[in-house]
């Protein structure tokens, strides 16, 4: 027998048994992904812009008189006033004493004026109801009369000076100390009082934002140190004027800040909603994937990765609206996706 014969013939058979081997297919391996059901919501365009939230009003108290200084004492904790305390409008903080300009203001005296200028004026009207005295004696006591009574009004008033109220609701943000009794000049730094239950901010925007940047425009309001916090304020004012320098134009926020959460001189971020949809596909940005101007996503339907084709719309930091490609209760992948091509087998982990 020929043994190159057999040795060829021998090839041939563990070739033809190799190929008729059962080979695996790409296609029957299960890829494990992460899947969501589709809802629908709601989703804002937002603007980005930063800067630092002051309160809307502030006041800042000086010293109308020398005196001797004193602090008073806070009714609601019963302790002298300090930093943070919350005041109201016409609330006394500070009085100083000086007897000698009290004594030289005649207080005492002026009402006693007043009081006899008032029963002149009455008897001389009717005495000339009776004939007894002319018009022009009517005339002087009236004159006397308020004269008197401006006498006693400035004399509460230079009075009054020596007392420092707090002239709207807020709360103290600064208060210099002074030693009790101690004699404080004219003029002098005593209380500073903020209201920031109400704030404002001043914004920069670019000019490609002046088309859909408008008066009373929502904003959310967020802060680094208040992480789950979020403000609601609005657009307030808009300048129809571009800065030539720097290519943006200046806006106003107000801020509800009625938690007082928020402190005067905090550098926040606001977001401006300048366009939102409800009752839309929002799915996370970070699926969505592009090739040659087209973008997709993967869904799963019967075990298969199906490749969808978008339209998307809207979108803020996390998420995207997709405008056409998707509805609703669709399952779409979030996690896997990478590798996948349209019809691969996938087996969604729970």
């Amino acid at each position: 027998m020929n043994y190159r014969l057999l040795l060829t013939a021998a090839i041939v058979v563990v070739l033809t048994s190799c190929n008729t081997q059962p080979q695996n297919n790409q296609n029957d391996i299960e890829t494990p992904v992460s899947a969501i059901e589709l809802k629908r919501g709601s989703i804002s365009k937002l603007l980005n812009t930063t800067g630092t939230a002051l309160a809307n009003y502030s006041v800042d108290l000086n010293s109308e008189m020398s005196g001797l200084y004193t602090l008073q004492t806070n009714p609601k904790t019963g302790k002298p006033y300090k930093l943070g305390d919350s005041v109201k409008k016409g609330q006394l903080i500070i009085r100083f004493e000086d007897k000698e300009y009290e004594n030289g203001i005649a207080l005492e005296s002026k009402k006693l004026s007043l009081d006899i200028a008032e029963q002149e004026q009455g008897k001389q009207k009717d005495l000339y109801e009776k004939g007894g005295v002319t018009l022009s004696d009517v005339r002087n006591s009236e004159v006397k009369f308020i004269n008197a009574r401006f006498d006693l009004e400035n004399a509460n008033l230079n009075l009054e000076k020596m007392n420092v109220k707090a002239t709207i609701d807020g709360v103290i943000v600064s208060l210099p100390h002074y030693t009790v009794n101690s004699r404080v000049s004219q003029g002098q730094p005593m209380v500073g009082i903020m209201d920031y239950a109400r704030m404002y901010m001043d914004i920069n925007l670019p000019e490609s934002a002046i088309e859909y940047v408008k008066s009373n425009q929502p904003v959310f309001i967020t802060h680094y140190t208040l992480p789950e916090d979020t403000l609601t304020g609005v657009i307030s004012e808009i300048s129809p004027a571009i800065s030539s320098e720097t290519r943006t134009f200046k806006g106003k926020i107000l801020i509800e800040n009625s938690s007082l959460k928020l402190r005067p001189g905090m550098f926040v971020k606001a977001d401006v909603v300048v366009d939102r949809a409800e009752d839309a596909i929002i799915i996370p940005k970070n699926v969505v994937m592009s090739q040659r101007n087209r973008k997709y996503v993967y869904i799963v339907e019967r075990n298969m990765a199906t490749m969808r084709s978008i339209t998307t719309g809207l979108e803020d930091e996390e998420n995207i609206q997709v405008l056409e490609g998707l509805k609703e209760n669709d399952n779409l992948i979030t996690r896997g996706y990478e590798t996948l091509r349209d019809n691969s087998r996938v087996k969604v982990l729970k």
